[in-house]
């Protein structure tokens, strides 16, 4: 497509076109135990209804949880503020366990985990039924209230992949106190800034947490925050790894003295259906992290729904669902536990890294537990691709029946790996986009409706209003990019940042008035399919032309040679911004100035001579969040030449930051 014109204020993402279409596979319906929503006339018919009758929609579902009392009104909304089943009192703790054992299904597996280190008797696993887990976490509440945390406390929790840390959630939300979970990759300094903003008096965690065969010092790293802050009053410690630690007689308490001799059986508290469920941080390019709040009624009812549909769970079907997420993101929050639970499903945690000891680590785990639901990140995908093909062709991967994508969005190329040599193109794809803010999916198909597109979320959830809009808020035509807005309520919408209204405001609601900005750009094809292009700060404007950097990565990634790519801008003294992309490479592939040709003239044909890459970086590795996410605003500081000054707490691995900033090209 070298030489195609592009009208001077044409958005160029509209043309890298991608027309491979994926039908939901015949035999999904009896593999699965059933479609919960089988057809494309059966989603329009139920998401038009959930967007005329919102009130009538969720009521009907909500009303399939346990409320202690019925709220008095489904929604009221008044932008940017929300309430969802107001007046209503229940608790999520209840729902996710005490729901189950009433209807007779308390010796059912609720919860399946396997630890990271292997023995000669193999992993260590263990199976808690909903029977089980409801005892561990009412003598963890009442420990929790013994040690003074009450209703409205906030309870930080900085611990590895550990059913306690599923426990600690519940009991938390049991007794409701606030959690507010720390991803066990974060600093001391993260820590700290944390507590000092929720004021937390309580921290949980373990002594350490193994990932790829080693100890990650959690009580360590406690013990340094503590050293940061004056709101730490208590830290309860569980012993995991056996690694050396220091003790504070004054303040610190082992676990399992704390649950000792505690009563199996703790009240729910009856909480309002608005208060606060939990915060959850997330970090920000500038400025302190911000703690997204999230509350109790519709972030239980959205959820619970969400994965229902998605994943399409149905109990006593011999489903196993594993999501491979980390529980300190959100997708372990929503996806993990609270999403789960309430749907009967077993939900499957892992402690630690996908390549240890061997990188066929998680297809042993999906053929040992026979996992018929499968949900991870893109970066994971690409990773698996780097390592080969030989890995998954070793394992008996045929329970597998939904596969699940999430964190950012996926190039087309992966997605076709990912249906091609893990569901052996019979497992409906669920390319899913959502955020911290909104708790839930927002944008997804349905695995028994759908046709699917590689590279694209497809259409909304129901209840989910999404467009395409200008800044005016005006609805862009097919194939013209845009603002990514979400213009009506949705249940597990966020209610603020944590002490921050104007922060609130500002960053969600301020750029296009009445709606929700998701801070992604975005456009609808022929179809109305939805298609991510990054965010907002991703889109690059180049001689007058919009260009989203995910085209130019799915173009690069699309190259037989390059295995994973990340674009952002850079100054340009002609064009103004120019077009910086670094390349992982496939193994033996030699990385040169030919190559570099190579690629550029593939990009040019892909999209357009516009979008040809200025430079062209190759390393072994991108430097990537410990949730596997691309931290493109460290490469535009390395693109641009420029020191960086911005928080790298999130950081994995400092050393590749040093090898990119040694390469001239």
């Amino acid at each position: 497509m070298e030489g195609h014109a592009v009208a001077e204020n044409q958005d160029i993402r509209s043309v890298l076109q991608e027309d491979r279409i994926f039908e939901p596979p015949a035999e999904f319906d009896s593999r699965i135990g059933g479609a919960l929503v089988g057809s494309m006339e059966q989603y329009r018919s139920m998401h038009e209804r959930s967007l005329e009758d919102p009130e009538g929609f969720w009521g009907e579902i909500a009303s399939e949880f346990h409320w202690f009392k019925p709220w008095e009104k489904v929604v009221e909304w008044s932008a940017p503020d929300c309430r969802w089943f107001d007046g209503g009192t229940t608790n999520i703790s209840w729902n996710c366990l005490e729901r189950q054992i009433e209807a007779g299904h308390g010796a059912d597996v609720a919860l399946i985990w396997e630890g990271e280190p292997v023995g000669p008797n193999g992993p260590e696993i263990i199976e808690l039924t909903y029977e089980q887990l409801l005892k561990q976490t009412c003598r963890l509440a009442n420990g929790l209230k013994s040690i003074g945390v009450g209703r409205g406390d906030v309870v930080t929790i900085y611990m590895g992949m550990v059913p306690e840390l599923a426990i600690a959630m519940l009991a938390c939300a049991r007794i409701g106190a606030v959690h507010s979970i720390i991803f066990g990759g974060f600093s001391a300094h993260a820590i700290a800034d944390r507590v000092d903003d929720a004021r937390s008096k309580v921290v949980l965690t373990c002594d350490g947490g193994w990932r790829r065969g080693s100890v990650v010092p959690l009580k360590d790293n406690v013990d340094a925050a503590c050293e940061m802050t004056s709101h730490i009053e208590k830290v309860v410690m569980l012993r995991r790894c056996g690694n050396q630690v220091q003790l504070d007689a004054d303040r610190d308490i082992d676990w399992h003295d704390l649950v000792s001799g505690q009563d199996d059986a703790c009240e729910c508290e009856h909480m309002e259906s608005e208060d606060m469920l939990f915060l959850l941080y997330t970090s920000g390019s500038t400025g302190k992290p911000k703690g997204i709040v999230h509350t109790t009624g519709g972030y239980m009812v959205h959820t619970a729904t969400t994965a229902r549909y998605v994943f399409n769970l149905v109990p006593g079907r011999n489903q196993v669902y594993w999501c491979t997420a980390d529980i300190g993101w959100v997708t372990g929050h929503s996806y993990i536990v609270y999403g789960l639970l309430p749907n009967r499903v077993p939900t499957l945690m892992y402690e630690g890294a996908p390549n240890f000891p061997e990188e066929d680590r998680f297809w042993d785990i999906v053929q040992r537990h026979k996992v018929t639901q499968f949900y991870t990140a893109p970066t994971a995908i690409r990773a698996f691709m780097k390592w080969g093909d030989e890995h998954p062709a070793k394992h008996d991967l045929s329970s597998l029946c939904v596969l699940g994508t999430v964190g950012e969005p996926i190039n087309p190329e992966a997605w076709m790996w990912y249906h091609k040599v893990i569901g052996a193109e019979r497992c409906p794809i669920v390319d899913t986009w959502w955020q911290t803010e909104t708790g839930g999916h927002m944008i997804t198909p349905l695995p028994g409706a759908t046709p699917t597109v590689p590279g694209s979320c497809t259409l909304p959830f129901l209840g989910i209003d999404a467009a395409i809009v200008n800044d005016k808020g005006e609805e862009q035509p097919p194939n013209i990019g845009g603002l990514l807005v979400i213009r009506k309520p949705w249940p597990s919408m966020l209610r603020g940042i944590y002490g921050d209204r104007e922060r609130f405001i500002e960053t969600y609601w301020s750029r296009v008035k009445g709606m929700y900005t998701a801070g992604d750009g975005a456009r609808r094809d022929d179809r109305g399919y939805f298609w991510i292009m990054g965010r907002i700060d991703d889109v690059i404007n180049v001689s007058g032309h919009r260009l989203g950097t995910m085209e130019v990565e799915s173009a690069l990634v699309s190259h037989e040679y390059v295995v994973e790519a990340a674009v952002v801008g850079m100054p340009h003294e002609i064009k103004g911004t120019g077009i910086a992309a670094f390349c992982t490479l496939g193994p033996d592939i030699e990385a040169d100035d030919q190559l570099r040709d190579l690629l550029r003239r593939h990009v040019a044909e892909e999209i357009g001579a516009i979008a040809k890459p200025d430079m062209i970086r190759f390393t072994a590795a991108l430097p990537k969040t410990r949730s596997g996410k691309i931290m493109r605003r460290l490469l535009r500081d390395i693109a641009s030449g420029n020191e960086t000054t911005q928080d790298t707490t999130t950081l994995e691995d400092f050393t590749v930051l040093a090898k990119l900033r040694e390469q001239d090209e």
